[in-house]
């Protein structure tokens, strides 16, 4: 069967989730009350890794794949959608840069699983919700890892480099699990309201 290109409002769609990745990334620069002491640091809050399983979930795995390889390239040219206002390919070899990689598999593996699940199951949406955040941390702290040791020189373990990431990463899934169990009715406005959403 011949492959659909992705119609004029689809495209439209995914646009909304690069604003949204951007959005996400410096939230806690313009709030900067949204920081999570913890010991002698903070977590800053981020919505990012929500927003690439949302695209996933709403756009579907190809189209919202589609969208954060949309928001890497307009990064990578120069336009500060990364964290801290930061843009430039130079940024992907950065300790972060895995899991901006990272987010277009997020995408994929969340929109993948609510596809072949059942789109009113609460529990598709949490297993899809966990997956992508999984596939984030997975994909993004060894590579963390490297960066910090053959990019910035800095010797760290893997084990360290873990350890760094757990605080963000119970935040992620605080934020991501509660998010997920207010989505199937979410979503089932959302695509009343807008059919375009609904899967074909």
């Amino acid at each position: 069967m011949k492959k659909r290109p992705f119609r004029t409002v689809e495209l439209t769609l995914g646009a909304v989730f690069v604003v949204l990745m951007m959005i996400g990334a410096n939230i806690a620069i313009w709030f900067p009350a949204l920081r999570i002491s913890y010991g002698a640091g903070e977590v800053p809050l981020t919505l990012q890794t929500f927003f690439a399983i949302l695209a996933g979930i709403l756009l579907g795995k190809k189209l919202g794949a589609f969208s954060m390889i949309v928001y890497l390239l307009v990064g990578i040219v120069g336009v500060p959608v990364f964290a801290e206002m930061k843009s430039g390919v130079a940024q992907l070899a950065m300790p972060t840069g895995g899991f901006l990689i990272s987010f277009i598999f997020v995408a994929f593996v969340a929109g993948y699983i609510v596809e072949k699940g059942s789109k009113s199951s609460i529990m598709t949406y949490l297993l899809a919700t966990f997956a992508g955040l999984l596939v984030n941390y997975l994909i993004g702290t060894p590579y963390m890892w490297y960066s910090m040791n053959y990019v910035l020189e800095v010797g760290i373990t893997l084990w360290g480099a873990t350890m760094i990431m757990v605080p963000f990463f119970i935040k992620d899934f605080i934020i991501t699990m509660l998010f997920a169990l207010l989505l199937p009715q979410f979503v089932t406005r959302l695509t009343k309201a807008s059919p375009s959403l609904a899967r074909q």
